[in-house]
């Protein structure tokens, strides 16, 4: 006679009954739940949160896990009291272009707030006591600064990146900022041009917070250490410690990356545009100048495997060889957008990103296997922020609103039958630096906010509309802090307290 097999329930049970028994200690009894797949097969909208009045460009959740700030392009930050979907708090935040990234400095009792936008502005908001909200110019990228990264645990020190290519320190104890270094392309040419690579994303490692990597518009992640940085300017930081890209892509001039995330176990995830997402163990490395194939030797290889994307990962072909070292999460489109990618789990056992098609997909991180494909917008999903203590996850993108994923469903989700892939070899504006050219585009008109919302031109200055919808949008906030605005430095926003030590 066959043995049955437990049931969840009943596997549940028996990890219950060795808590209570002192078999299992708490915290693994924590991590064990939280990791269960079958919560994660279980996730459903908890809560929906509207406010925004423009797509919402990004969510992150303070240190303790109860308030959410996000950041849209109608420029307002919100806090959130993501359970009662209500808002603690909204101010304009200065930025004069759509809001890209926010996040609360950790150990300021939630009242610190850097940020970064398509204006290329790097601001910190300062509030009071009274919930009035200062905010002040750091800095300023020449063209979009899509992300930031904060030190962890530190409650002065983050890093920008922009579509400039510089990546920049700011310490909010100093007055001036710290230009790194400007990204640049390989070439096995040391004499000749090297093009700037457009910056979209930066990371730091949990573990390590001396390293941090960066990815744009070329097919390179690159890993630097900032305990090799003179801070005197005597040297040229901008060579890489390392540098992470599969083998199939080295030399492939349509691919970019939109995404970066470390683990606690100091593993790198990259997210590329019309191609897949690759985790990369520190010493998968292709080393600190890796110089892309010359046209002749691409020429020598064109009789060899012409589409190697397109294999099972993981796969033991020998045209696949390179995912054998890493594994590579398949299935989502990412075309359209400057998308993020990032990890889920208590130790980091799922993979999590948004894609064009509207849907969140969750993968397993160990084996690259699809377990989740969840219906989230009708339009294009950008952002998705993990709990920092339980399995609940934040989502937003082209529409309005953010949605709260928690484990309430009755019955465990099936599994996807069938995922469409993404089309290897699309040339889209993601290779092409990011640009984006609509004549038709009328954001205040337009509720569906286009496909390519988030690429609003930077240099659209039409301060009369603009204050009148910010004047307009406070009169619906919970706090009714129509004078946010006066509390703004006009000096910072002419540019007179941007004192970046571009050296």
């Amino acid at each position: 006679m066959a043995k049955r097999e437990k049931t969840t329930a009943g596997k549940g049970i028996n990890e219950i009954w060795k808590r209570e028994v002192g078999e299992v200690p708490p915290r693994t009894f924590a991590h064990r739940l939280g990791a269960s797949q079958d919560l994660v097969l279980r996730l459903a909208v908890y809560k929906t949160l509207e406010k925004h009045r423009g797509c919402v460009n990004t969510v992150s959740f303070n240190a303790e896990g109860d308030i959410l700030v996000s950041g849209s392009d109608d420029r307002f930050v919100m806090l959130w009291d993501w359970e009662s979907a209500r808002v603690k708090l909204s101010f304009h935040s200065g930025h004069t272009n759509n809001v890209f990234q926010a996040k609360i400095m950790p150990y300021t009792n939630d009242r610190s707030i850097v940020t970064c936008a398509a204006d290329g502005q790097v601001r910190h908001a300062q509030i009071q006591e009274d919930s009035q909200v200062n905010t002040r110019q750091l800095g300023k990228h020449q063209g979009r600064a899509h992300k930031l990264a904060i030190e962890p645990g530190s409650p002065h020190i983050f890093y920008t990146c922009g579509e400039d290519g510089s990546v920049r320190h700011f310490d909010l104890r100093s007055s001036s900022a710290t230009r790194l270094f400007t990204c640049k392309a390989f070439s096995s040419d040391r004499s000749a041009y090297m093009p700037t690579v457009h910056l979209n994303t930066i990371s730091i490692d949990p573990r390590n917070p001396n390293l941090f990597a960066v990815g744009g518009t070329d097919e390179f992640a690159r890993l630097y250490d900032i305990r090799k940085y003179n801070w005197d300017g005597s040297n040229d930081f901008g060579q890489p410690t390392d540098c992470f890209s599969p083998q199939h892509l080295i030399g492939d001039e349509q691919v970019g990356i939109t995404g970066l995330a470390f683990s606690n176990q100091s593993e790198l995830l990259v997210s590329y545009s019309d191609e897949h997402i690759y985790l990369f163990a520190r010493d998968m490395g292709v080393g600190p100048t890796p110089v892309p194939p010359s046209p002749s030797s691409e020429a020598s290889n064109a009789s060899g495997d012409s589409n190697p994307t397109t294999q099972a990962s993981p796969s033991a072909n020998d045209a696949d060889a390179d995912t054998a070292e890493h594994l590579v999460y398949k299935g989502h489109r990412n075309c359209d957008t400057v998308k993020g990618v990032s990890f889920f789990g208590p130790r980091d056992e799922y993979v999590v990103s948004g894609s064009d098609c509207g849907r969140i997909f969750i993968w397993r991180k160990k084996d690259g296997e699809i377990l989740r494909a969840m219906e989230a917008d009708k339009h294009i999903v950008n952002c998705i922020e993990s709990h920092p203590h339980v399995t609940m996850l934040a989502s937003s993108g082209i529409e309005h609103d953010i949605k709260i994923w928690t484990p309430k469903a009755d019955d465990r989700a099936s599994l996807p039958v069938k995922v469409e892939q993404v089309e290897p070899g699309r040339f889209t504006c993601l290779a092409l630096g990011w640009e984006y050219d609509d004549d038709d585009f009328d954001y205040e008109n337009d509720d569906d906010a286009a496909d390519f919302c988030e690429h609003e031109d930077s240099d659209d200055e039409d301060s009369d509309s603009d204050d009148d919808d910010d004047g307009d949008a406070s009169d619906d906030y919970d706090n009714d802090d129509a004078d946010d605005n006066d509390n703004i430095n006009d000096a910072d926003d002419n540019g007179e307290n941007d004192t970046d030590t571009d050296s």
